[in-house]
C-alpha cells in the first residue's frame, strides 16, 4: 500500500492551487482554491449571488468557472451549498471544482505501479456488423502497434496524444501510460471499436472536474459516441453527485452508455462519476476472478466487477534512468505493461459491451442490458454482476 499521506503532501505541493477539504469528519476530498463551477444556465444567478467576493468569470465549454478573490478567504463547498438552495432539493447547479484521479493513484488510482511485461499478440477483429466507437477520456493515448496504423488513430489530434515526463525528470510519470493500458483493454475486447482519446488528466494522474465536463459537453457536441468509458473519478465534498457533472453525463443521451471504474479506496464510500444513476459502475475482481480485489470500492452503487489485478495491455514505450537488477530493467517498457486496478476492470467491461454490440450488430444499450442481465450471470453483493474475461 503507498503511503498516502506522502502522496498527498507531493501532489498538494506540485498543485499550489488546490486544497483538501473534510466537511464530512473522515471523507476528505479535494478541490480547486477558490473556484465554483456553475451549469451555463445557472452562470449568471449564481455570478450575481457571489458578486462581493466575485474575482473572474470564464465561460467554457458546458460550464462557467467562477473565480473568487483569495483574499476573501471563501469556503466554496458552504457557499455551493448556500448557492443551491437550502435542503436536499437544489435549485441552481453549482459545485466547487473537485479533482478528479486515474485509477491507480491516491484515493483512486492503479493499486500498484506498472510493470514491464513481455510483448501480446495483437487483437483480430473478425468482421463486424456495424462500427461502434468508444470514447476514452484519460490521459490520452501513445503510439503503439495495435493501433498506430488506423485511421482512428491517425485522426487523434496532438492533443490527445500523453505526456509521459511533464516535469522532465527522466522518471515515467506517475500514471502516464494509462491511457494507452485502457484503450489496450478496450480493443482485446472490442478489436474493431473506434477509439476517441480525450486527454482530461495529466500523466500525473490529476485533471479536475472542468476538465471532464468539458470533454464531454464537447463530445455530445460532435456526435457523441456508442460508449464513454472513464477510468477516472473523486469523491465529492459531501459524498452527493455533482450537478454539473451529472448534466454533462445527461447530455449524451440515452443511446450512450457510460462506463466509469468504482474506485480503489476499498470502501463503499460513492465514487463519481461512477455512483451516477446513469453511469455502470464497475469494481476489481482479485487474481482469481472470483472474490473483490484488496482495493477495489463496493456498495450498492457498484454494478459489475471484472478482473482487476495484475493485468497485461498496451502499454507507452519509455526507458527510465534506473539500473538492471538480476539482468531485467524495472523502467523499460517496450509498449507492454502489467497494472493493476478498477481503472483497468472498467475498460474490459465497457470493450465486452462495445464488442457484442459490434458482433451481433446491436445498439450499445442492448448490449449493455444483455451483458449486465443477472438472469444469466453470477453476481457478488455490492459488486454487482460478475464479468470474466
Amino acid at each position: 500500500m503507498f503511503d498516502q499521506e506522502a502522496r498527498l503532501e507531493r501532489l498538494l505541493a506540485r498543485h499550489d492551487d488546490v486544497a483538501m477539504v473534510e466537511p464530512l469528519p473522515g471523507r476528505p476530498a479535494l478541490i480547486r482554491r477558490d473556484q465554483i463551477l456553475v451549469a451555463e444556465r445557472d452562470a449568471s444567478a449564481a455570478e450575481d449571488l457571489v458578486r462581493r467576493w466575485h474575482d473572474s468569470r470564464h465561460d467554457e465549454d458546458g460550464v462557467t468557472r467562477l473565480r473568487l478573490r483569495a483574499r476573501s478567504k471563501v469556503d466554496v463547498c458552504e457557499l455551493s451549498t448556500e448557492l443551491a438552495g437550502a435542503g436536499r432539493h437544489r435549485r441552481l447547479s453549482v459545485s466547487p471544482n473537485h479533482l478528479v484521479h486515474g485509477q491507480p493513484m491516491w484515493w483512486s488510482g492503479p493499486a500498484d505501479l506498472p510493470r514491464p511485461a513481455g510483448p501480446v499478440p495483437a487483437p483480430r477483429a473478425d468482421g463486424p456488423r456495424r462500427d461502434v466507437t468508444v470514447a476514452v477520456l484519460d490521459t490520452g493515448l501513445s503510439p503503439h502497434p495495435w493501433y498506430e496504423d488506423a485511421a482512428w488513430y491517425r485522426e487523434q489530434g496532438d492533443e490527445a496524444a500523453e505526456v509521459l515526463d511533464a516535469d522532465l525528470d527522466f522518471e515515467l510519470d506517475a500514471q502516464a501510460g494509462h491511457g494507452t493500458f485502457v484503450a489496450g483493454v478496450l480493443l482485446r475486447h472490442a478489436p474493431a471499436a473506434v477509439l476517441r482519446a480525450r486527454r482530461v488528466i495529466g500523466g500525473d494522474g490529476v485533471g479536475d472536474e472542468a476538465g471532464v465536463v468539458g470533454a464531454l459537453t464537447r463530445l455530445a457536441a460532435r456526435g457523441g459516441a456508442d460508449v464513454v468509458n472513464l477510468s477516472i473519478g473523486c469523491h465529492t465534498f459531501d459524498d452527493r453527485p455533482t450537478p454539473v457533472l451529472a448534466r454533462a453525463v445527461a447530455a449524451l443521451g440515452r443511446g450512450t452508455v457510460v462506463v466509469a471504474c468504482a474506485g480503489n479506496t476499498a470502501g463503499d464510500r460513492p465514487f463519481w462519476p461512477a455512483a451516477l444513476k446513469p453511469v455502470i459502475a464497475v469494481g476489481a475482481l482479485d487474481a482469481l476472478g472470483e472474490d473483490r480485489a484488496w482495493f477495489s470500492n463496493y456498495g450498492w452503487w457498484v454494478d459489475a466487477c471484472a478482473p482487476g489485478v495484475d493485468i497485461v495491455s498496451a502499454f507507452a514505450r519509455f526507458d527510465g534512468p534506473r539500473p538492471r537488477v538480476r539482468g531485467i530493467d524495472p523502467d523499460r517498457f517496450d509498449g507492454f505493461a502489467t497494472w493493476s486496478g478498477t481503472s483497468f476492470a472498467a475498460p474490459a467491461v465497457a470493450g465486452r459491451i462495445a464488442g457484442l454490440a459490434a458482433s451481433e450488430g446491436l445498439t450499445t444499450v442492448e448490449a449493455a442490458d444483455r451483458i449486465l442481465d443477472p438472469a444469466d450471470r453470477p453476481t457478488l453483493p455490492d459488486l454487482g454482476v460478475i464479468i470474466r474475461s
